[in-house]
């Protein structure tokens, strides 16, 4: 029997029975929950007051093995904060009660401002205090991408909206180091753990945040094809001001300090900051055309945005503006990955709470074979995205080799296209694991359903991910050899896993023979899959529990392989691995 109290508003008592034919109750006094003070046979308790990174064994692995121990006390601290009732409450009404814009004020006045429910700002100011958007630039060092990657996937893992401007944040500092005296100025602001979401100097604020505005209606992700125009005040150049008119299809996080945008200038496509209020404390021509209704991210505002003679500084060469600004987009296709491991752990992590405490045909429900089965897939496939992320995280730190170099410049793309995608089936399985519960908007996994896919969507939808690998391969072959030097490091830890490398490197050998592009590109996702997967499986072969490596390269490379999650072998240690990659405090 497992006796468990809860906190705050939903206090109560959980006992939980293994005998055949007999389920739990779940009692206690009415709550935010709607728990009444009557017995509930055969509920599961609320999943409230955990310590979120404690309880996750790969993820502390992860930490541990690429030099950010000297972390985990801070990361405890952000696990039972993100764990805590309080912090599930204030994550549901950021969702129920999505952004609102208001351009004018009561007088006509435009202000282009945005309300948030007081419970977003909650969140983002805690984010903010542990460093979720800034740790790793404050101070750098082994393991400081791990540590703060470890912190933003906590996080987003129980409100994933508001990361998204944490990770802009985070990425727009390599993108600002392309001009020295922006990011003298602007990399102190951003660095601050301070939080205020009122639109003032970002000076005079205690902290800033930032955006960024690349797409536009006509060509999405073809930049190139964009028509913004910008116009220089005085001599023009780099760190100039110029004067930006056109709109944007998609601005997110539009009350942040500054954003990054791209503007055709007369030597092409360039680079510039726009802020959102100017030194003299007047607000920037910055127009909220409308917000977006989007599928998920609701918590998040995205807007479209008109420019009419805004001021921005150029940042960077002129004409070399994607060159710029694609520090921060690999930054930020990192934090995707890391956001979707983050939402896999939280799925993965709900269903086998629900199995560990709900019984049917008179046994748990865990203990069912074919939901053991469904369940260690969901686990493993959790804990692949978790340690390819972490791994692909600590080769952004500042120690990093030219290998390392080489490596994260193919495998950010690799690992963005392959976890991103697994996110919203693996959402789904999870959910389906919940029942009705889990198709309900009250329950966490509903949300969670809809948040998946925009990881996959933003900073590169799936073709443009794998057409970006096809050129890493074609103009820099060193790269794809780091990536597979990675993946050779554990040659002979499993057959399945040498075998599939084997044909890997065949495959790759003919297509790049080949003068074919058409047909190179069309199977481009087959070639990035068996990329990804063979690094997911090495990463596993070397450093997970050898029941964990072996479910995965039989799960997803061996002749057992399966097309649904629950089609893993028979003889895989199945309740090992959901006792591992589950909820541990079930």
């Amino acid at each position: 029997m497992i006796r468990r109290a809860g906190a705050g508003t939903h206090r109560g008592r959980w006992s939980r029975h293994r005998a055949p034919g007999k389920s739990g109750t779940w009692s206690g006094k009415r709550g935010h929950y709607g728990l009444v003070n009557e017995e509930i046979p055969n509920q599961s308790p609320p999943r409230v007051d955990v310590d979120e990174f404690s309880d996750n064994a790969p993820l502390v692995d992860s930490v541990k093995r690429h030099d950010a121990e000297w972390a985990l006390d801070s990361l405890v601290e952000v696990g039972r904060l993100v764990g805590s009732g309080q912090f599930q409450i204030w994550a549901e009404l950021a969702n129920t009660n999505p952004p609102e814009l208001v351009a004018y004020d009561r007088y006509g006045a435009r202000i282009d401002e945005v309300r948030y429910h007081p419970a977003y700002h909650e969140i983002i100011a805690r984010a903010f205090a542990h460093g979720a958007h800034s740790s790793a630039w404050r101070d750098p060092g082994p393991g400081a991408h791990v540590a703060r990657a470890a912190c933003f996937m906590l996080f987003a893992q129980v409100e994933p909206g508001h990361a998204c401007p944490v990770s802009m944040t985070y990425s727009a500092v390599p993108a600002l180091r392309a001009e020295p005296a922006l990011a003298a100025k602007w990399e102190p602001l951003i660095t601050r753990n301070g939080y205020d979401p009122k639109l003032a100097r970002a000076d005079e604020k205690p902290g800033a945040i930032f955006g960024m505005a690349m797409t536009e209606r006509q060509g999405g992700s073809d930049v190139r094809a964009n028509t913004t125009t910008a116009r220089p005040l005085c001599a023009g150049g780099r760190g100039n001001e110029y004067l930006l008119d056109g709109q944007k299809w998609f601005c997110s996080a539009p009350m942040s300090d500054g954003f990054l945008v791209l503007a055709q200038a007369e030597e092409g496509l360039s680079c510039f900051l726009v802020p959102r209020v100017l030194d003299d404390g007047s607000r920037n021509a910055f127009h909220l055309e409308r917000l977006k209704d989007k599928l998920g991210n609701r918590s998040n505002a995205s807007a479209e945005i008109e420019l009419s003679d805004t001021i921005g500084l150029m940042v960077g060469e002129p004409g070399r503006g994607v060159a710029t600004i694609i520090e921060m987009v690999n930054h930020t296709r990192l934090d995707c990955t890391l956001g979707t491991a983050a939402g896999m752990r939280q799925a993965a992590a709900e269903a086998t709470w629900h199995a560990e405490h709900r019984s049917a045909f008179g046994r748990l429900l865990v203990d069912q074979p074919l939901m053991t089965n469904v369940l260690a897939d969901l686990c493993i496939e959790s804990e692949a995205a978790t340690t390819v992320a972490i791994r692909l995280a600590r080769a952004y730190d500042v120690d990093a080799s030219d290998s390392e170099k080489r490596f994260r410049r193919i495998a950010t793309a690799i690992i963005k296209y392959w976890v991103c995608k697994r996110g919203p089936l693996h959402a789904y399985e999870a959910l389906e694991c919940l029942g009705g519960n889990g198709y309900c908007e009250t329950f966490p996994l509903a949300r969670r359903y809809r948040e998946q896919p925009v990881m996959s969507i933003w900073e590169g939808s799936g073709n443009v991910m794998c057409l970006d690998v096809l050129r890493a391969i074609a103009r820099e072959r060193e790269s794809l050899e780091a990536f597979l030097e990675e993946v050779e490091l554990a040659k002979g830890g499993d057959r399945l896993l040498d075998e599939h490398v084997s044909k890997l490197r065949k495959d790759l050998d003919d297509r790049l023979r080949s003068d074919d592009q058409a047909q190179i590109e069309l199977q481009a996702r087959s070639v990035v899959e068996d990329l990804a997967l063979a690094l997911q499986a090495s990463l596993l072969v070397r450093f997970a529990p050898p029941y964990v490596a072996d479910a995965f390269c039989a799960g997803r490379l061996g002749p057992e392989r399966g097309l649904q999650f629950g089609s893993l072998p028979r003889w895989v240690d199945h309740r090992s691995v959901v006792q591992r990659g589950g909820s541990r405090a079930a």
